[in-house]
């Protein structure tokens, strides 16, 4: 078992930045990847970014550029740098963690608006 607990959502203006964190506990040994995904309201969840065992990134084209993934291995907290937010990133924001077996935090809220 692997429990997640994501931290950093809220509201932001346009342009503005925000970071998101997910610290995982448990059977995080069995680490593969890890993720952060979003869903917006009448949409289906989407890759935002994720970060693999060997330390490669990949990411959503909306947020190339913009978007930040990166892992404190010693904390086996996971961070998402969010830069330059568009009102099209307002999103709840799931962290996923991948062993095998797929888990996922609670989601938390990014609200971009003025």
């Amino acid at each position: 078992q692997v429990q997640l607990e994501e931290t950093g959502g809220g509201l932001v203006q346009p342009g503005g930045s925000l970071r998101l964190s997910c610290t995982a506990s448990g059977n995080t040994f069995m680490f593969r990847h890890m993720g952060w995904y979003r869903q917006a309201p009448g949409k289906q969840r989407e890759l935002v970014a994720i970060i693999i065992d060997n330390g490669s990134t990949n990411y959503g084209d909306s947020v190339e550029g913009r978007f930040t993934i990166s892992r404190d291995n010693g904390k086996n907290t996971m961070y998402l740098q969010m830069n330059s937010l568009r009102p099209e990133d307002t999103a709840v924001y799931y962290c996923n963690f991948y062993t095998g077996i797929n888990y996922w935090g609670q989601g938390t809220q990014v609200t971009v608006s003025s």
